[in-house]
């Protein structure tokens, strides 16, 4: 695999590979009025798309911001649907080939294959591991404050720049990256911002597996363990992580970041992980009897139809099995839903 991008931006570019990423884009969306109005010329609209990135004249446009509660308070910056064509193009044929293929084993958050539930697998079996070699071991769990909200745009862009010397792949990075108009973070919602928010964590993955040595080590997004054999090494350790974080990246690390004792376990990922049990969290668990009351009253006030509110629920079943947690699967799915 190529260490630079060169001359691809035009190579890439067709009308095929926009109506790819258009198709992509509207999976799972096709009743929203966008895509049905943008559906019904929608050849017009990506020869239109193909011609103003071609001329490197097109331009992103503004956001539209909203609010959402679950997981928890964050504000959502959607773009018009022909920007997220653009995002969709722009991730699948540049950061997918060239990025993500040179990320960390141990990184698993939004890539294909990968994901949350494997994230917690992955912790326990090193877990595991370390039970057998160490005995007892320690365990660093680091959290990124407001990791979204504190990327630096310009270190980003300096960090993509090293692998992109295309001079028009380098004009559309600028123009999607400094889109929402601030020098400082990315717009939650956008599907480059995932991409982008991995490879600036890329570079702590790097440095702890190069530089610090440490072979025990995931990452869900800015959520990171590292497993240490003493306390004193787990210490150290953390403390290079934090100056690592602040001199590079302009990061911080938030409160929740601490050091236990291998035999308290680790929270990650919404569950509590040992090296023999994956539990959901209490949190979690009330979090989805609430989600299984809502459903019930909205099936007995005819709002919604039982095949709908177990369409639903499905998608927690994978959330529920990765845990040893068959009681509570009994509990919450053995319903009049």
């Amino acid at each position: 695999m190529p260490k630079t991008i060169r001359n691809e931006y035009y190579k890439k570019l067709s009308y095929e590979k926009l109506m790819k990423a258009h198709l992509e884009s509207r999976k799972g969306k096709s009743t929203r009025k966008e895509i049905i109005q943008f559906n019904l010329k929608q050849e017009e609209y990506i020869m239109w798309l193909y011609e103003q990135l071609k001329n490197r004249t097109y331009r992103h446009s503004g956001y539209t911001s909203f609010y959402v509660t679950e997981p928890k308070l964050r504000r959502i910056e959607k773009s018009i649907y022909i920007d997220r064509i653009v995002h969709r193009w722009y991730v699948d044929n540049f950061m997918q080939e060239y990025f993500v293929k040179s990320f960390s084993y141990s990184s698993f958050a939004c890539l294909r294959g990968k994901g949350m539930h494997n994230a917690c697998l992955y912790v326990q079996e090193m877990m595991k591991h370390c039970k057998r070699i160490w005995n007892n071991y320690y365990i660093i769990k680091m959290d990124v404050a407001k990791y979204f909200q504190n990327i630096d745009k310009q270190i980003l862009y300096e960090i993509l720049c090293r692998k992109i010397k295309d001079k028009n792949l380098l004009w559309l990075t600028r123009e999607i990256l400094y889109s929402n108009g601030v020098d400082k973070g990315l717009p939650i919602g956008n599907y480059t911002s995932q991409c982008f928010a991995n490879i600036y964590l890329n570079e702590l993955d790097q440095y702890m597996k190069h530089e610090l040595k440490l072979k025990y080590t995931c990452r869900y997004m800015d959520d990171v363990v590292a497993l240490v054999n003493t306390k004193k090494e787990a210490i150290e350790k953390l403390n290079l992580i934090c100056s690592f974080l602040e001199d590079k990246l302009c990061l911080e690390l938030n409160r929740k970041t601490q050091i236990f004792k291998s035999t308290q376990g680790v929270n990650f990922c919404g569950y509590k992980i040992n090296e023999y049990r994956l539990k959901i969290r209490d949190k979690g668990k009330r979090k989805l009897k609430k989600k299984v009351k809502f459903l019930e009253k909205q099936v007995k006030q005819g709002k919604m139809t039982c095949i709908e509110a177990h369409k639903y629920l499905s998608g927690h079943l994978g959330y529920i099995n990765v845990a040893n947690t068959k009681n509570l699967e009994n509990k919450l799915f053995v319903t009049e839903i």
